[in-house]
């Protein structure tokens, strides 16, 4: 008979110690891009939210935004650099092919210790991460995880096509996470359950049109945007559903619902399905616009550093990506 592992007492879980951003100089709103295609801010907020989003200047790269999201983690923790031997970086828009952008992150932090690579779940990659690094840190094999979500989707943006261009933004989000002796209580820190869902028949709603293998070029974002919004809304919410079947907790014992930042009526419609309060959901769309893989931890940051999220409360995280992918992670904080 297979036991779920919360049933079994634990002896390790992955307690999060601190959260950090990073965001480019340069931000661009609504009516910045007016002057560029054809929108306007009335046509942009109505659809989606978005005020604003910030885009990456020429200095500035995925493995700088991850590094500069990485060391506030690690100031909030109180950590030094050296204390971490595991460095995940979800992303889509890597500085290089290779090597990973992970490894550029660890040698800018000074690490030359325990492991650094990328995971590519695209705006689901900083969940997919987080249940990456916790199964490494429950095994034993790590101590303390720098997990980010890092990205520069300004690179890969087609800016002639008004329906994407307006979507997305660059910038990065990190956690420091620790394991922790645990007796398998619920109401202790640490991450309770992840959950994640892929089905790559989606590929054509949401890509980009390039590849080293495939094209030779980088290529630009595509996406067929009713397709997606209607994914988003109607198949996704069963990775939260299941974390509630899993601990046996409710839409009602969250304090925090913290999805992926694409389109606030999405977000919306989402916590609505699921009987989750408007007041409890951390929606800051219209601050970064899309961020990929730093949405998530960008939301975090911000909830955490105006006092929203506190020391015991009960997160839910949730995010779908091309491809597609989705997934939750629940936290106890």
């Amino acid at each position: 008979m297979t036991m779920d592992p919360l049933r079994e007492f634990p002896r390790l879980r992955s307690v999060v110690l601190g959260v950090g951003s990073c965001l480019p100089e340069k931000c661009v709103t609504n009516d910045d891009l007016a002057k560029q295609v054809d929108t306007s801010d009335d046509w942009i907020v109505q659809r989606t939210g978005i005020k604003q989003r910030h885009i990456a200047g020429p200095d500035e790269t995925t493995s700088t935004l991850g590094e500069g999201a990485a060391r506030a983690a690690l100031a909030e923790a109180g950590l030094d650099a050296n204390d971490i031997d595991l460095v995940i970086v979800a992303t889509s828009t890597p500085d290089w092919t290779f090597p990973s952008t992970a490894t550029q992150i660890q040698a800018a932090l000074g690490l030359t210790h325990g492991v650094a690579f990328d995971l590519q779940a695209v705006c689901s990659g900083f969940v997919f991460a987080v249940a990456t690094a916790d199964k490494f840190l429950r095994s034993g094999s790590h101590k303390r995880a720098l997990v980010i979500g890092a990205e520069t989707f300004s690179r890969i943006i087609d800016w002639d096509d008004r329906t994407t261009c307006v979507l997305f933004g660059d910038g990065a989000g990190a956690i420091v996470l620790e394991a922790r002796p645990s007796t398998g209580d619920l109401s202790e820190r640490g991450v309770l359950t992840t959950h994640l869902r892929s089905d790559g028949r989606h590929r054509a709603k949401l890509h980009v049109d390039g590849g080293p293998s495939a094209t030779q070029t980088v290529g630009h974002l595509r996406m067929e945007g009713k397709e997606v919004f209607r994914f988003a809304v109607g198949q996704v919410t069963d990775v939260v559903t299941d974390a509630f079947a899993a601990t046996g907790l409710t839409a009602g014992d969250l304090n925090w619902f913290v999805p992926h930042q694409a389109n606030r009526r999405i977000i919306d419609m989402s916590a609505h399905k699921l009987g989750i309060a408007p007041e409890k959901v951390v929606a800051t769309v219209h601050l970064h616009g899309n961020t990929s893989a730093a949405s998530v931890p960008l939301a975090l940051s911000v909830a955490r550093a105006d006092g929203r999220i506190k020391d015991g409360d009960l997160v839910m995280l949730e995010a779908v990506g091309g491809g597609f992918t989705w997934g939750s992670a629940l936290i106890r904080w």
